[in-house]
């Protein structure tokens, strides 16, 4: 395999709170799904949470879920938005954040 050929892989990243982080207002932090390329996993994962650093989050927790062929051969079903959005961080050499999921304080029974 050629030195230094990118792959896409699959983060799921928790956030918590920084002044301007744009997350929405009472929440306690956030996860994010993202899919970042990198010649290896830590390398995309330095990308992830520096590009994150940039944008105001705070980086809590990074759980990686490898690539796309990774994740296949474990059973995973992977539908065409994600693999574009895969295949866009490939050509871009970038880190594209999929998803966003505001965490908030309410326990159980407190809605």
């Amino acid at each position: 395999m050629p030195k230094g050929r990118h792959k896409v892989y699959t983060l799921l990243i928790e956030v918590g709170r920084t002044k301007d982080d744009g997350l929405p207002e009472g929440s306690t932090g956030a996860a994010l799904v993202c899919y970042a390329s990198g010649v290896d996993e830590a390398e995309a994962v330095r990308e992830t949470v520096a590009v994150l650093k940039q944008a105001d989050l705070a980086p809590l927790d990074v759980t990686g879920y490898g690539t796309l062929e990774e994740q296949l051969a474990d059973g995973a079903e992977i539908g065409p938005e994600e693999r574009e959005l895969m295949d866009r961080a490939l050509a871009e050499n970038a880190v594209i954040v999929a998803q966003m999921t505001p965490f908030n304080d309410a326990g159980p029974g407190d809605q």
